[in-house]
């Protein structure tokens, strides 16, 4: 391969240039297309990292089991349970721990006393009576993979896609409260006061455990 296709190959995998050899938009170095990039960037990274103290700040809360707050007047509980992403900056940069209770044990909270961080994880919301399960991911904070409760009428057809999209839309609201709960306790001063040093000693705790 001559240096001219090599080049030219490497243009199109970049995505400076078309199939047709034309150069593409993002070939054109403007200044103001850049900025805007970075701040995009800036801006997603930014709310990567607000999810994961979220997650990570749940984990903390459910190990009490004790409701972390109500909705339509009834308690919310959450259990963290199966599979737990962690992710940081450095030479680790993502852990996964997976069993029962992987995101309690030992090795996770050394992790976190690490500065790393809760990126994903399965999460069991028990509402009522009736416990949900799904995965959240701090990028988007979309659910997905989610497994409802047991229907209440499996013969009649319409009546299941009714209750379906009813359990659907209220599991919706309860990660909304989730949300909701960690941005007012995030934006108060009872964050730096009292949350960020539980946390740190809830960190620190798995110096002491085998």
């Amino acid at each position: 391969m001559s240096r001219a296709t090599a080049r030219a190959e490497a243009q199109f995998m970049r995505g400076d240039t078309g199939v047709d050899g034309g150069a593409t938009e993002q070939a054109e170095t403007d200044p103001s297309l850049v900025e805007q990039a970075k701040a995009k960037e800036a801006l997603y990274r930014g709310g990567a990292w607000l999810g994961r103290e979220a997650l990570t700040w749940l984990l903390l809360k459910s190990e009490s089991s004790e409701p972390l707050c109500e909705v339509d007047d009834l308690p919310l509980k959450v259990v963290f349970a199966s599979k737990v992403t962690l992710r940081a900056h450095g030479e680790v940069t993502e852990i996964v721990a997976k069993g029962v209770t992987a995101p309690y044990s030992a090795p996770v909270r050394h992790a976190l006393h690490r500065k790393m961080l809760v990126h994903a994880a399965r999460l069991h919301l028990t509402h009522g009576e009736e416990t949900f399960e799904v995965t959240l991911d701090a990028e988007r904070f979309d659910f997905r993979g989610a497994k409802l409760p047991a229907r209440l009428d499996e013969n009649d057809q319409g009546e299941e896609l009714v209750e379906r999209l009813e359990l659907v839309a209220r599991l919706g609201r309860l990660v909304d409260a989730l949300l909701r709960e960690f941005v007012r306790v995030r934006s108060s001063p009872a964050w730096l006061r009292t949350e960020v040093p539980a946390l740190e000693a809830w960190f620190k705790e798995a110096a002491t455990l085998r």
